[in-house]
C-alpha cells in the first residue's frame, strides 16, 4: 500500500491490486477509510467518515488531484 502523501492526521494511498480500476486515491484516518475517483474527483466510498470532514477530505484530493494522478502512473505504469 504505497503512501503517496499525509496531510493532518490523513493518509492517501492506493493499493498494489488497484491496477485494473480508474486512478483513485484512499484517504485514511484511525479506522476509517474513503476512496475517490481522480479526473475528477468524486467520492467513491465515504467509509463511515461523517459528511463534513468528507468535504474536508475532497477538499485536499482536489488541490493535490495532480500529485496523485502522477504517482498513481509513476506506481502502475501507465
Amino acid at each position: 500500500m504505497p503512501t503517496v502523501k499525509r496531510i493532518g492526521p490523513y493518509r492517501f494511498f492506493f493499493y498494489a491490486g488497484d491496477r485494473s480500476e480508474p486512478p483513485h486515491v484512499h484517504v485514511e484516518r484511525e479506522n476509517k477509510v474513503a476512496k475517490f475517483w481522480l479526473a475528477p474527483v468524486r467520492l467513491q466510498s465515504s467509509g463511515r467518515f461523517r459528511a463534513h470532514e468528507i468535504r474536508r477530505i475532497q477538499g485536499l484530493v482536489e488541490e493535490h488531484e495532480q500529485e496523485f494522478l502522477e504517482a498513481w502512473y509513476e506506481y502502475f505504469g501507465d
